[in-house]
């Protein structure tokens, strides 16, 4: 579908008219065994069920109630690729590495009364039939709206710069974008597109605090129990497409009992034509 080659249309303009976004392009399958896809099939769902198992609950876990015969070594890679580290205490956590910068956690008592007060972004490790790639978010605290989305082989700064940047020239630029403390979020790539071009204050979830970015743990949860696990995609494109289902229901359709019955869409845009209103 896309030519690369093209002597007058952007691979950009390309990806704009087939709704696919520029990270795809770039898909390669990773090359990785049976036994460490099915391990990290199974690492993930008990890490939405138990996010507290470090690296040797988790590998007690496999070894003693799974069967597997396996070293504590691979597990621990496999939680490095996965992106995966439990909550709770670790040392010295007040001390920051060398060259990353720790910023406040804004949204403690602080009451969400509107839309684009404040965003939230993550990333997940996301399994298919043969291999895996990492997924993106962006959504908005009060109607639960998800504003932006996208997959990619790698946990890369400059993409998940470039989700957010799509995100503002969609829907604006919010007051407030709350992340975790991941070496994404800290780095300056990504850092200059909230703070410096879009005005953003940025908020960082605090070492083994839970709750912190609950809502968008909430939507990993549904995202892979009702899709992904569900039905594994084979590749990167039957994944793109079946999250682009996903989030459009989940956007147009899901009801919230949090949102009084309504779905998050309806939430979002008429708060969001009222807001200026009100103000």
């Amino acid at each position: 579908m896309i030519e690369k080659e093209h002597p007058k249309i952007s691979l950009n303009r390309q990806c704009e008219l087939l709704s696919i976004h520029r990270s795809g392009l770039y898909y390669q399958p990773r090359r990785s065994t049976k036994l460490n896809r099915e391990l990290m099939r199974l690492m993930d769902e008990q890490y939405l069920l138990k996010p507290y198992y470090g690296v040797y609950r988790m590998w007690e876990w496999l070894v003693k109630d799974k069967g597997y015969k396996v070293n504590i070594k691979r597990v621990r890679r496999l939680c490095r690729l996965m992106g995966l580290e439990a909550i709770g205490p670790k040392p010295n956590t007040s001390k920051p590495a060398p060259g990353h910068k720790v910023y406040p956690y804004l949204l403690r008592g602080l009451t969400i009364q509107r839309c684009n007060q404040v965003w939230a972004t993550d990333i997940t490790y996301v399994p298919m039939a043969q291999g895996f790639m990492y997924l993106m978010a962006v959504i908005d605290l009060k109607s639960r709206y998800v504003l932006n989305w996208s997959v990619s082989n790698t946990m890369d700064a400059t993409w998940c710069a470039e989700v957010f940047r799509e995100a503002v020239s969609m829907h604006g630029a919010p007051e407030i974008l709350n992340t975790d403390q991941g070496s994404q979020f800290t780095s300056e790539v990504f850092t200059t597109a909230v703070i410096k071009e879009a005005k953003v204050k940025l908020s960082m979830d605090g070492r083994g605090r839970a709750i912190d970015n609950v809502f968008i743990e909430r939507l990993w949860r549904s995202v892979k129990y009702e899709y992904i696990y569900y039905r594994p995609p084979v590749d990167g494109i039957e994944l793109y497409q079946g999250l682009k289902n996903w989030f459009n229901d989940y956007n147009t359709t899901r009801r919230h009992k949090s949102l009084n019955g309504e779905v998050p869409a309806t939430v979002y845009y008429s708060q969001k034509v009222q807001a200026p209103e009100a103000a």
